[in-house]
């Protein structure tokens, strides 16, 4: 007769050896990030900051934020590239964060897997270490989850929040904004983290692009120019508030650059901005023109080659171009905050059209 064993957690699909030996491996990343607030390493069940950092500030207002980086997880998972995404991550963090002018502090992360393997999780985290050490901020801890059953071998999906901290009276925001200020665009590294589900139906469902096929306009593969890392102007922004008076900033994310923007106009104001102060990078015409995707489609799925936005007033702008420019961020002046008349009803708008 057949010797017979239990059921256990490996026979179920979950692998405790593999999920030990990525944390070894993710551990020398991960202290790469580390600020001197920081308390302990990877294994407690809570990550430590030390709080007594803020007593330098006078009233401090923490920040938080959360999010992920969409269907992009999918091309990393087609192109088998898994250091890049934790940038992705990262920014749509801290960029957040910054928004209101907070300094970045700390972040943790949540990896869901079908099956860990080891060193891609590794290569994930990498690139959510690499991506805190652009944001300023320390990866304090994390999880990495293995769902078999529900996921497949070779899908996963990251998470990730963050705290941040500002002085009361640097919060910036709509309260700030006042009728004649500037708009300082600052250029997108490309699609950065959303309208994914868009652009993968229509370049790889509709049109059958391939992901390893060069595409002339771009100068390298479809895949490559996809998996471009969102830029995060974390420190950029800390940089300006420094360097100049700042009324308030907007990450353009979900739901395109006017939706963002509008939604740090105060009432009583309307921001215009100039489509024809920039030129979309071809990636942007290439959806736009294989899906036949109207303009205002695009416009509100997609970030049309702007990634952040700075407001404040107009003797502020060529201090605030300056020190941008010297921290490697194309920007420039793309429009202004005029008073709201009876005819507008949102808070943003885009005229023109885009310089070619």
């Amino acid at each position: 007769m057949s010797e017979t064993h239990g059921a256990s957690y490996a026979s179920a699909g979950v692998d405790i050896e593999a999920g030990d030996r990525a944390v070894e491996l993710m551990k020398e990343w991960v202290k790469k990030t580390r600020r001197p607030e920081v308390l302990g390493g990877l294994g407690g069940f809570a990550g430590l900051f030390d709080a007594s950092a803020l007593t330098r500030y006078r009233r401090p207002l923490l920040a938080s934020a959360t999010d992920g980086v969409g269907t992009k997880v999918d091309l990393a998972r087609r192109l088998g590239v898994y250091d890049t995404i934790g940038h992705d991550l990262v920014a749509m963090v801290m960029d957040d964060i910054v928004v209101c002018g907070a300094e970045p502090l700390f972040m943790t992360d949540y990896i869901c897997v079908g099956k860990v393997h080891p060193e891609r999780v590794a290569a994930i985290v990498k690139g959510i270490a690499e991506g805190c050490v652009l944001a300023g901020c320390a990866l304090v801890g994390g999880e990495t989850a293995e769902h078999p059953g529900l996921l497949g071998p070779d899908d996963f999906d990251v998470a990730g929040a963050g705290t941040g901290a500002v002085e009361a009276t640097e919060l910036l925001g709509p309260e700030r904004i006042r009728a004649g200020d500037v708009i300082v665009a600052m250029a997108s590294s490309g699609l950065h983290s959303n309208g994914y589900s868009l652009v993968r139906h229509v370049l790889l469902d509709q049109a059958g692009m391939p992901l390893d096929g060069t595409v002339e306009e771009f100068g390298r593969t479809l895949g490559e120019e996809l998996l471009e890392p969102t830029k995060i102007y974390s420190l950029d922004c800390l940089a300006l508030t420094r360097s100049t008076e700042v009324h308030a900033f907007s990450h353009v994310t979900g739901g395109g650059l006017a939706a963002n923007l509008a939604r740090v106009v105060p009432d009583g104001l309307h921001a215009v901005v100039d489509r024809s102060t920039w030129a979309p990078a071809p990636v942007f015409e290439l959806v736009g023109t294989v899906g036949r995707v109207e303009q205002l489609e695009l416009e509100r799925t997609l970030n049309m080659g702007v990634g952040m936005l700075a407001v404040l007033p107009e003797t502020a702008a060529n201090a605030a171009l300056t020190t941008l420019g010297e921290r490697g961020v194309t920007a420039w002046v793309a429009g202004e905050i005029v008073p709201r008349d009876a005819d507008r009803t949102t808070g943003a708008a885009l005229t023109g059209g885009y310089a070619s």
